[in-house]
């Protein structure tokens, strides 16, 4: 009898502990929620690579038009937040051009985005996408990082 009183103490002690351990003190539920976080503070998203399609135009003409309307593109979606991150891979063996990660569920909903980028539509990029589990606070960074720079592209 005295064993099992300890046993119960000793775990409802343990499962008090882990439970005081994993609550989170800065919890914002009203940013939790604008977010769409669930109780890990992660959500899904689209993570897209970006490799070279099969365009080999030579028109030079065009396929820049086709890039600075991939570069405006990007602009709009990242003010809709609808594309969270964005950037060009260096050299790489793996033909890497660029990733993005879509504030989108599902692959459909990214096609969609993904439909609005000139590159990408006239086969001078094409995109890879996957499931993304990350944290919900990734769409923060999109208003951080309009103030840290000096030129545009």
């Amino acid at each position: 009898m005295k064993n099992t009183a300890y046993l119960l103490l000793f775990t409802l002690l343990a499962s008090t502990a882990i439970a005081q351990e994993k609550s989170n003190p800065n919890y914002d539920a009203t940013l939790a929620t604008k977010l769409g976080a669930d109780e890990y503070g992660m959500k899904n998203y689209i993570f897209v690579i970006l490799k070279s399609g099969n365009n080999q135009s030579t028109d030079k003409e065009f396929k820049n038009k086709c890039f600075a309307g991939h570069l405006e593109n990007l602009k709009k979606l990242a003010g809709l937040k609808q594309i969270i991150v964005a950037g060009p891979f260096g050299k790489n063996d793996k033909d890497f051009r660029g990733l993005f990660i879509l504030n989108a569920t599902t692959t459909e909903e990214a096609e969609k985005l993904l439909a609005t980028d000139p590159a990408i539509k006239e086969d001078f990029l094409k995109a890879e996408m996957y499931p993304w589990y990350g944290s919900a606070a990734l769409p923060e960074y999109l208003d951080a990082s309009d103030k840290v720079w000096k030129k545009g592209f």
